[in-house]
């Protein structure tokens, strides 16, 4: 077979927008041509899948090579479509079989050695693929994490090589889902602050109410202090909230961190951060697509 399908998914923001992956191989002189709008990234996964594929023991095609990454008009970006090309290729190639990847989606960035690496976003990932009802095959960084998301199957893989021997034995296995915690003891608590009876009185009613609050007063008043501890006046997140909160997470560059599993997230920007920085920064993919 010269053709192979390999679903995938794009990170954009809390979306994951579905991604297919499409390998054609064709006579005539040996390239590897990725088409449909990708980024600098994702036009460089041609020399480490071809070396991922090498040393992990199997044969790079010498054929014309043509990915599409549909749809056209949207950016792709990062290492996360590495994975499902080089199983693309090696489909299409007939090295591995093609049936075991029909009801699976795959990301994955690869090393020169075939290794594995994690990616962003796993979580929403997860979540949209329970939504296509189709199991999800991450690098073993990201299992955990995807396992989250009810209704769907997550494996993982660790290197190249030992996933192709999986796919050709029928030897994939779902992870157990994460067993978390949801209790906080570590929020900060109010009864530790002295004095400040009416502040605290306002950050008990805006808890209660789920008022917004706007504090003001001079540096060094208690400002920060007293907004780190509204959260331990807050009931705990329910378990949408929480896997919400854990999506966000995913996508940032921190990571999804299980010991905040069910904490209500505090940020504390500079007082110096301007307005763009608050909001995030940056160009939204959607702006991307409409620069393009």
């Amino acid at each position: 077979m010269a053709l192979a399908t390999i679903y995938s998914r794009a990170q954009n923001g809390l979306l994951a927008d579905s991604v297919i992956v499409e390998v054609h191989l064709a006579p005539g002189l040996p390239q590897l041509a990725i088409v449909g709008l990708p980024e600098a990234a994702v036009r460089e996964s041609r020399d480490r899948v071809r070396a991922a594929i090498v040393n992990s023991g199997y044969q790079f095609p010498n054929r014309r090579i043509t990915v599409n990454l549909a749809p056209a008009d949207l950016p792709k970006e990062g290492g996360r479509f590495d994975l499902p090309i080089a199983l693309g290729i090696l489909a299409a190639s007939e090295q591995i079989p093609a049936a075991a990847l029909a009801q699976l989606e795959v990301l994955g960035e690869l090393s020169l050695t075939g290794e594995i690496r994690p990616v962003r976003g796993a979580l929403p990932a997860a979540l949209q693929c329970a939504k296509a009802g189709r199991s999800l095959l991450l690098p073993t960084a990201n299992g955990a994490e995807a396992t989250l998301a009810d209704g769907v199957d997550i494996f993982s893989a660790l290197h190249l090589g030992a996933l192709c021997t999986a796919l050709h034995e029928n030897g994939l296995s779902p992870l157990p889902r994460l067993a978390l915690s949801t209790v906080d003891a570590s929020a900060p608590d109010l009864a530790e602050v002295r004095g400040q009876f009416q502040a605290k009185r306002a950050l008990e009613i805006a808890a209660a109410g789920g008022h917004s609050l706007l504090m003001s007063g001079p540096p060094g008043s208690g400002k920060s202090m007293l907004a780190a501890r509204l959260s331990g006046l807050l009931p705990p997140l329910s378990a949408e909230e929480a896997i919400e909160v854990a999506a966000v997470a995913s996508v940032g560059a921190g990571g999804f961190d299980a010991a905040a599993w069910g904490r209500r997230p505090y940020r504390n920007p500079h007082h110096t951060a301007s307005a763009v920085a608050l909001v995030g920064g940056g160009v939204s993919l959607l702006n991307k697509r409409d620069a393009f």
